[in-house]
C-alpha cells in the first residue's frame, strides 16, 4: 500500500520535503508539455527524480514518491515502458504498481510479462496485482500463480484470486501435477497451493 501525498509530507523532514514538492511541480509541468515539444532522447526533470527518489527520500518511501511522481506526470504507456526498461529493480516496481491506475487497456502487458519472468519476489507480487487480474489473459494468469508458488510469494498478492480461479479446472489440473512433482521429489508442497486449489471448486448449481 502506497502512501499519500499528506502523509509524505507528514513523514518527510524539510528537506525531503521540499525537494519532493519541487519534484511534483516538474512532473506536473511535464504533463502541461506538448509532446512535441520534448525529446524522446533526454529524460525529462522528473524522470530524474523518479530515478533518485529513494536517495533523497528514503528506500522505504520510494514506492509512494515514484507513484506519486507517475500520477503527477500522467505517464503514458511509452513513458513507463522507457522507466520500466531503464529502471532498476525497486524503480520497476513502482511502475508496475501504477499500471491499473495509469493504463486502462492492455497495452502495458509486456512489462508484467517481463517481471513474470523474474526470479525478483518483489517484482512478481507487483505484477500479479490488479492490471494482470484485469488484462492476463488464462493461460498467463495460471502461470502466473504458478510462479508464485514456484518463488514462495505469497498469494495474497494475486489480484481477484477467488473470481479467475473459481471453476478453473485447468489450473486445478496444473496444480494438482506440481504438487505431485514436488511429493514424488520429496520436497514439500506450498501450503498456499492448497488455499489456490480449493479456490477452483466450479461454484453449486443453484
Amino acid at each position: 500500500m502506497t502512501t499519500t501525498r499528506q502523509e509524505l509530507d507528514d513523514l518527510l523532514g524539510g528537506a525531503a520535503r521540499a525537494w519532493l514538492h519541487e519534484a511534483l511541480a516538474e512532473a506536473a509541468h511535464a504533463a502541461d508539455t506538448p509532446p512535441e515539444a520534448t525529446s524522446p532522447y533526454v529524460p525529462a526533470c522528473w524522470e530524474l527524480r523518479f530515478a533518485s527518489a529513494g536517495r533523497h527520500c528514503g528506500p522505504e518511501l520510494a514506492d509512494s514518491v515514484r507513484t506519486l511522481l507517475l500520477h503527477e506526470a500522467r505517464a503514458d504507456p511509452d513513458t513507463l515502458t522507457r522507466l520500466y526498461q531503464h529502471g532498476t529493480a525497486a524503480e520497476r516496481r513502482a511502475v508496475l504498481l501504477t499500471l491499473p491506475s495509469l493504463v486502462p487497456g492492455p497495452e502495458a502487458l509486456p512489462l508484467v510479462e517481463d517481471a513474470l519472468r523474474t526470479n525478483d519476489t518483489r517484482l512478481v507480487a507487483a505484477a500479479v496485482g490488479p492490471y494482470a487480474a484485469a488484462h492476463l489473459d488464462p493461460h498467463s494468469w495460471r502461470h502466473a500463480v504458478l510462479k508464485c508458488l514456484f518463488t514462495a510469494v505469497p498469494v495474497d498478492a494475486i489480484a481477484d484470486l477467488p473470481r479467475r480461479a473459481r471453476g478453473d479446472a485447468e489450473l486445478a489440473r496444473m496444480l494438482a501435477d506440481y504438487a505431485a512433482e514436488r511429493t514424488a521429489a520429496g520436497r514439500p508442497v506450498p501450503a498456499d497451493l492448497h488455499r489456490v486449489l480449493a479456490l477452483t471448486v466450479p461454484p453449486e448449481e443453484p
